[in-house]
């Protein structure tokens, strides 16, 4: 079996519970919905290349720089207010 072609039910799963993280009202749990939500678009970019779905590789790329902005976001928030 080809196993790029079975990829996209890991990816759902990591995209669910990304998803799942990112809304936790807890940093720590935010920070890790981004951090899966990066693993999921990664897994997405591979399963689509697979597939020769360019959408799904367009919309995942887009989607990294919104995770990683949350990313930057959620990180400052745990920083304002400290002095280095």
């Amino acid at each position: 079996m080809d196993f790029l072609s079975h990829l996209q039910w890991p990816a759902m799963v990591v995209t669910t519970l990304s998803v799942w993280l990112c809304a936790s009202q807890a940093e720590a749990k935010r920070s890790w919905g981004f951090w899966c939500s990066l693993l999921s678009n990664a897994l997405w970019i591979a399963w689509g290349y697979h597939d020769g779905a360019w959408a799904l590789i367009s919309l995942q790329v887009c989607l990294i720089a919104l995770n990683v902005r949350g990313i930057r976001k959620n990180d400052s928030k745990s920083h304002a207010g400290r002095s280095c």
